[in-house]
């Protein structure tokens, strides 16, 4: 469903059916303030960037607020997980590396050897 900030997001649900204004983030779900979901957190949340980039289906992600400066600026934090290989996944957006072969290009490495020789 497309969030507040105009991109689209799996776990985001916006209930607009009669007049209602009812939205929430089924990922982050709810949680106390002040550390609670608010609309104006999908303009930086980076999880519709990560699915859109990474659609392995033993990707796990998890995601939380946190306060920033002072506890005056709130963000979404997220962590991935793989099942496929338990362990913790460093880019999302990348993937483990295990399920799905990470290109040599992705990673900044170069090859030294020349293929004509």
């Amino acid at each position: 469903m497309r969030t507040p900030a105009g991109t689209e997001c799996p776990f985001f649900y916006g209930n607009y059916y009669r007049g209602r204004t009812q939205e929430e983030c089924r990922l982050i779900g709810p949680a106390a303030p002040p550390d609670n979901w608010t609309p104006a957190l999908c303009r930086t949340c980076p999880v519709p960037r990560i699915t859109q980039a990474n659609a392995c289906e033993h990707l796990v992600i998890h995601a939380r607020v946190e306060r920033h400066w002072l506890g005056l600026r709130k963000r979404v934090h997220v962590s991935a997980f793989c099942q496929k290989v338990r362990q913790e996944v460093d880019h999302p957006e990348v993937g483990c590396g295990e399920c799905h072969p990470i290109p040599l290009s992705f990673l900044n490495i170069t090859n030294d050897t020349d293929p004509s020789d």
